[in-house]
């Protein structure tokens, strides 16, 4: 029987300094043009901690608003408060800074990460009274350094300065005296990767009562890459984060695609999960520290807030079928091969309309498509649009081309069949992945029967390859019912195969 989605869990923390200290585009400004206005306007155009609890998109992510009830704001959402918005949602949190900071710290097990003492103690409380950290992780919160010895590290040993409320805090060191791949920045970035990861981890735990012995695999599908000079992305943040987050009986490995990776992976642990290795799999994605702040010049320019300030994260728990959850079904797969080319028509044939008629259905069937979910508050005033608008009326104009629908029908096919971006742009995170916990839920209550989660990637940006690349897959109401009235259940098809082989082997000796 296909596998199921047993549940989920998403996670934000919120992380304005980093966008300062350490994400890619402010640290490149810092180099080349060190005076710019945008780095003057930064400060001005940071978000509070409770600007972005009530910030709309937020609160969809993590499950305290709707996708439905989110389309009725108007646009643009940033100016915008949603009432009796909360830190806590039914699929996870939005966590503050100091506390992420202290996460961060538990996360680490080569004692690279320092914080002050001070620091430490203002803040542990909070950490520990976030309902899904347990005591085991914090007891692995330190006491803290003197402040001195942290400047130290940052002014002459390279280590990068982690700073919470334009206040040095803490530092990072470096894991090796000259391996690139171990310096301070590339752990910082690993260290924050892995402590979202066990955020949403510990989310998915909670919200569906799966028991951490219970998990036997983990895939990471991030777009980060630990390792050593010998194999720099050898990896493996499956397994650090499930050592962590205490997930005992599990072992992974990390999977990586660039934005369409969470597809991949979902996949894998589907597939896994049919074939029998394993009973329990999740599929992890943490967030992009130098993704912080990436559009920042043209939100500064055109004076809309740093939106693009929290590191995002998921974990999606794939199971053995239970006759309830909704499906994966693997024999709807999309796929973007070698041959496909890069065409917009040829991407979207390939992923949504190939995969549907190889099974005798229509593009129509599909109640929602989840694309590529980026926030369009982060992507319009950067001039790339509302990319979920966009590849829904690609959609369309493929349903159009077969006959499925009017031209005319196309605005009330993207309302029907579409969603509004409310992902943050963390590369991987927002490719189909944040709709999930929404599709399960929608199939359960009967609103919807199949949603298609289309992941995409550019491969391009490896400077390996010039290909584009993409998989999607459908999610659909179970069906197990269906496979016992029938009247052949699976372990008699078995038995079955077993009798006849032992008749053909019985024959062959006859003859």
């Amino acid at each position: 029987m296909n596998s199921i989605i047993k549940g989920t869990g998403y996670a934000l923390a919120h992380t304005p300094s980093m966008i300062i200290h350490n994400g890619s585009t402010a640290v490149t400004e810092k180099i080349v043009n060190p005076d710019s206005e945008f780095l003057k306007g930064v400060p001005s155009h940071l978000r509070s901690y409770q600007d972005v609890v009530d910030y709309w998109p937020n609160q969809v992510y993590i499950g305290n608003a709707t996708p439905a009830q989110f389309r009725e704001v108007e646009f643009p959402y940033f100016d915008k408060k949603m009432a009796g918005a909360e830190r806590y949602g039914k699929f996870g949190e939005i966590m503050p800074e100091a506390e992420f900071l202290l996460l961060v710290q538990a996360s680490d097990v080569f004692e690279v990460v320092m914080l002050e003492k001070g620091f430490v103690a203002a803040h542990k409380a909070e950490l520990a009274a976030d309902p899904v950290i347990t005591e085991d992780i914090m007891a692995r919160v330190h006491e803290g350094f003197e402040i001195s010895e942290i400047e130290q590290f940052v002014n002459n040993d390279g280590a990068e300065g982690l700073y919470h409320e334009d206040k040095l805090v803490g530092c990072v060191k470096r894991a090796h005296d000259i391996d690139v791949n171990l310096s301070a920045e590339v752990m910082h970035e690993n260290l924050v990767n892995k402590a979202s990861s066990v955020l949403a981890v510990l989310h998915s735990l909670k919200s569906t009562g799966v028991a951490k012995e219970d998990v036997e695999y983990v895939i990471d599908c991030s777009e980060e890459a630990c390792g050593d000079v010998n194999q720099r992305g050898g990896g493996n943040f499956a397994k650090a984060v499930a050592e962590i987050a205490g997930l005992v009986n599990a072992t992974g490995s990390d999977a990586r695609g660039f934005c369409a990776g969470p597809a991949h992976a979902l996949i894998e642990a589907a597939s896994l999960v049919k074939a029998g290795a394993y009973k329990t799999v999740a599929v992890i994605g943490g967030g992009c520290v130098p993704k912080l702040g990436m559009n920042g010049k043209d939100h500064v320019k055109k004076d809309v807030p740093l939106l693009e300030d929290c590191i995002a994260s998921f974990c999606i728990l794939i199971a053995e079928n239970d006759g309830v959850s909704p499906e994966i079904n693997l024999d709807i797969i999309g796929r973007h091969t070698v041959g496909t080319g890069s065409a917009p028509q040829n991407v979207i044939g390939s992923l949504v309309a190939d995969p549907l008629e190889r099974v005798g259905l229509k593009i129509t069937d599909i109640d929602k498509f989840a694309t590529e979910m980026q926030n369009p508050d982060i992507t319009k005033p950067a001039g790339a649009g509302d990319v979920p608008e966009a590849n829904y009326k690609m959609i369309a104009a493929l349903a159009v081309k077969k006959g499925q629908i009017e031209r005319t029908e196309i605005p009330a096919f993207i309302e029907k069949h579409g969603l509004v971006g409310f992902a943050p742009t963390q590369g991987h995170i927002p490719s189909g992945a944040p709709y999930i916990g929404f599709a399960r839920e929608d199939i359960l209550a009967g609103n919807i029967k199949k949603a298609m989660i289309v992941g995409k990637g550019s491969l391009f940006l490896g400077r390996m390859t010039n290909l584009f690349d993409g998989v999607s897959f459908v999610i659909q109401a179970n069906t197990s019912a269906d496979s016992k009235e029938s009247g052949v259940s699976e372990e008699e098809v078995k038995g079955l195969i077993a009798k006849a082989m032992k008749e053909f082997a019985a024959s062959l000796v006859t003859e």
